[in-house]
């Protein structure tokens, strides 16, 4: 049985490096919607399955991420001035720091090509969703997940860009990072798995409003999205602090 939607929902979707994360928590912010990182699931499933095969040299990648998305009780927990706001939580331990290293990325590709992980997950991002008044990212959210989403958006931008971005992030978080043609490759590479997958590939929705951020600033890229949200919902336009 389809879950009503309890209010209106906006879908973000595009490759990895577009400025998807940081524009739908802006936009999110601005809007007073819900932010809901379907990639981070994945991401955790990831994080959880090479965890298991490390532990377990003998254990078989893919049927390990089955059993845990099956298992897992994921969760995200808002935490007020912190960014990113959302914490992630896998079975109650916080995986938000660990989710992020290009192992985790590629491991998040490879298990959401897996059919009874992207089964399992289903169901919890439409619950999420069907809150009402919620911003979902990832890359089939227009398509699958909520094909009758009230606004959808792709992001796209050039791999170069997409690659220079990446970089800059590993860096600042003080990790060893790899090079940027290893980058490019790593992300070059995810689009290819994403884009050619059976299930749900990345694809962008007919209907969705394509941006191409390759050349603009976050700021630019929230205001062109929030301006249509408010066009498209018929809601009041911000307000602004009155000039001193």
């Amino acid at each position: 049985m389809a879950i009503p939607k309890r209010g209106p929902v906006v879908a973000i979707d595009g490759p990895a490096g577009t400025g998807k994360s940081s524009a739908t928590r802006r936009l999110a912010d601005q809007l007073g919607f819900v932010h809901v990182d379907t990639g981070a699931l994945y991401r955790a499933v990831g994080l959880m399955t090479l965890e298991a095969c490390e532990a377990d040299r003998a254990a078989d990648f893919e049927a390990k991420a089955a059993e845990i998305s099956r298992t897992v009780n994921l969760q995200f927990r808002h935490v007020a001035r912190e960014n990113p706001r959302n914490r992630v939580l896998a079975n109650g331990r916080d995986v938000t720091g660990l989710i992020r290293t290009p192992e985790v990325s590629m491991a998040a590709s490879r298990v959401s090509a897996h059919p009874e992980v992207r089964a399992s997950l289903l169901g919890l991002q439409r619950r999420l969703g069907c809150e009402g008044r919620a911003i979902l990212e990832g890359r089939d959210i227009g398509t699958v997940v909520f094909p009758d989403a009230d606004v959808k958006f792709f992001l796209t931008a050039t791999v170069e860009e997409r690659a220079k971005r990446r970089l800059i992030e590993l860096e600042a978080t003080g990790v060893d990072a790899p090079s940027f043609e290893e980058v490019r490759r790593q992300i070059a590479e995810r689009d290819h798995n994403d884009s050619t997958r059976a299930i749900a590939p990345l694809r962008r929705a007919e209907d969705a409003v394509e941006i191409d951020t390759s050349r603009m600033t976050l700021d630019e890229v929230v205001a062109k999205m929030e301006e249509t949200v408010r066009s498209r919902l018929g809601l009041a336009a911000r307000k602004t602090a009155d000039p001193a």
